[in-house]
């Protein structure tokens, strides 16, 4: 199998249980970051490298939208200097705007799910055939019909992996339709990878900054979302379901 020009890593925001909702963030966002190798080798992660030691003086530190907003932990002295916050998150915005990716984002609205649907799909799952459906044609549309592409997932716990692993399996090997759609997934060769995010994969780090603005726009559509505006013109694909 030859080897595929992509890479694709995902990341995730909200809760996908279903038995109880979070009123406050009542979705399920995927979001999966396709680079192409050379634009990841080549300008993604030396970028990142950059932006690190430019503000922590090594590459240990690892972006995380959530902690980010907060201020937490390594992004703690944000707190301290409104000026350098700025400029900080102005720094993340041109990071993301000037690295090369495209994006395929699925939200799944929980409340929705359980309205029309008497016993709702699990949102994970219905995130990840989306996804993949997507995925197969961004890559046929960029002449990678028989080539080999990995998604990089973030560790869950070990349940959780296995039981995504296995839904991967089903949907990639044709096992699990769903809908009227019949996709062939024979066409590309997707390959599943899990990695704990400690491993500070550049791709995970830049995956993790578009998930959840891709949510809140869905959410408050009305409200300023400086985030969304970013990274909105690298979006090849959205789906919201149901």
């Amino acid at each position: 199998m030859q080897k595929g020009d992509y890479i694709v890593y995902v990341d995730e925001s909200g809760d996908h249980g279903i038995a109880t909702i979070d009123t406050d963030y009542p979705i399920f966002v995927l979001s999966f970051c396709c680079f192409h190798i050379e634009d990841y080798i080549g300008i993604a992660v030396p970028e990142l490298q950059r932006f690190k030691f430019n503000y922590f003086g090594h590459d240990q530190a690892i972006l995380h939208e959530h902690d980010i907003r907060k201020q937490n932990g390594t992004f703690s002295f944000l707190r301290m200097d409104r000026h350098l916050r700025e400029q900080f998150l102005n720094d993340v915005a041109r990071l993301v705007v000037n690295t090369p990716f495209d994006i395929v984002s699925v939200v799944v609205d929980k409340e929705e799910l359980k309205k029309q649907y008497q016993e709702p799909f699990n949102p994970y799952n219905l995130g990840l055939r989306f996804g993949l459906e997507r995925l197969l044609a961004f890559f046929l549309s960029r002449d990678q019909e028989g080539k080999q592409i990995h998604i990089v997932f973030e560790q869950r716990g070990k349940k959780e992996d296995i039981e995504l692993e296995l839904e991967f399996r089903r949907i990639c090997n044709g096992n699990h339709q769903f809908g009227y759609k019949r996709m062939d997934f024979s066409k590309i060769r997707f390959r599943s990878i899990f990695v704990d995010k400690r491993t500070n994969s550049c791709g995970l780090q830049l995956a993790d900054l578009t998930a959840r603005p891709i949510g809140l726009s869905y959410l408050r559509p009305g409200q300023k979302n400086r985030a969304f505006e970013v990274i909105s013109k690298k979006i090849f694909q959205h789906k919201v379901f149901p």
